[in-house]
């Protein structure tokens, strides 16, 4: 049995930038559209669900339907089955969940500064765990991160912040770098539509076994009410699934096609910029000057550490088989 690779498509940074800006346009609307839906009453766990499940329904008809050779995009070979359920859990179950767990108990910028940590735990992991080269600029990277997180959750005053709301954005960021770094594994053998489609399934397994463990099937109701100012949950949720994940995730999948996950990292961290924007905009949430301060050293510090990896281009891989069209993200 031949093994389906998703072939090598000639690198086009332009397009790779492109398509991480719109992702983290998407994005960041995203929380303060999910912050909405749990206001609701919808737990965290639920609406992680609901987004995995959503988007897996979607991506499984564009594996379906997409002109192409189908089969390749359906089967999964059994040494491909670890990384795509331990990708699934990582970025499609648990990064959300830890990420909607945090927006719920702090605002959506301080809690995607906290997630956007994940590069530097990337250059860690590289200098650490792999043993590999790293610019002296990462240890500049380190401190003006610790820095700036200092600044933003404002140690030298009351410590307002939610402790186990910081403690979900951090383990959300150790668990984005994981993504990351799985994500960058995987594209080397699959399609971007067929990678993360059954991550999201995977993670929408997930998803209903805790639910059925935690509160069993119901509890649903708040899905089919409206917002404060009348909108409805479900248009909400269309958009979380729609945009906020299947196109999202999508964008930032094919974009390591064009790019390191460098640079993917360092021009995604636009995404908390926007994200408190839009939720100053749409909730009220605002930081202070001396947030703004430590949210902008933190950027700073991970764009630094992000540069401080030495890496190697990544050898072709051997592509037995003609790839399918990769519709809708253009290559």
């Amino acid at each position: 049995m031949t093994t389906f690779t998703a072939g090598r498509t000639p690198a086009r940074p332009g397009l790779g930038v492109a398509m991480v800006l719109l992702a983290g346009l998407f994005f960041a609307v995203n929380g303060t559209v999910s912050k909405l839906i749990l206001q609701s009453g919808i737990a965290a766990q639920q609406l992680t669900l609901v987004r995995a499940t959503g988007a897996f329904a979607g991506l499984l008809l564009l594996m379906v339907f997409l002109p192409g050779s189908t089969k390749p995009r359906l089967r999964i070979q059994r040494r491909e089955l670890p990384l795509i359920v331990a990708y699934g859990l990582t970025g499609f179950f648990l990064v959300p969940m830890l990420y909607f767990v945090s927006i719920t108990r702090m605002p959506v910028g301080i809690a995607l500064l906290f997630e956007y940590t994940a590069p530097l735990f990337v250059a860690l992991w590289a200098r650490f765990g792999q043993g590999s080269p790293v610019r002296p600029r990462l240890w500049g990277g380190l401190a003006l991160c610790l820095l700036g997180l200092a600044c933003v959750a404002e140690i030298w005053g009351d410590l307002r912040l939610d402790p186990i709301g910081v403690a979900a954005g951090l383990a959300c960021a150790v668990l984005l770098a994981v993504y990351f770094v799985l994500g960058e594994r995987g594209v080397q053998g699959r399609d971007t539509i067929s990678l993360t489609g059954w991550a999201f399934g995977v993670s929408a397994l997930a998803g209903l076994v805790v639910r059925l463990i935690v509160a069993g099937p119901g509890g649903w109701e708040p899905l089919a009410g409206t917002t404060a100012d009348g909108v409805p949950i479900l248009l909400l949720a269309g958009y979380m699934v729609l945009f906020g994940s299947i196109a999202a995730y999508l964008l930032i999948v094919g974009a390591m096609r064009h790019l390191p996950a460098t640079s993917v990292g360092i021009i995604g961290m636009i995404e908390p910029v926007i994200a408190s924007a839009v939720a100053w905009i749409a909730i009220g949430e605002h930081l202070n000057p001396a947030q703004l301060a430590g949210g902008a050293l933190l950027l700073v510090g991970v764009g630094l550490a992000e540069t401080a990896r030495i890496t190697q281009p990544p050898p072709a891989p051997i592509t037995h088989e003609p790839a399918p069209a990769h519709a809708p993200v253009p290559m």
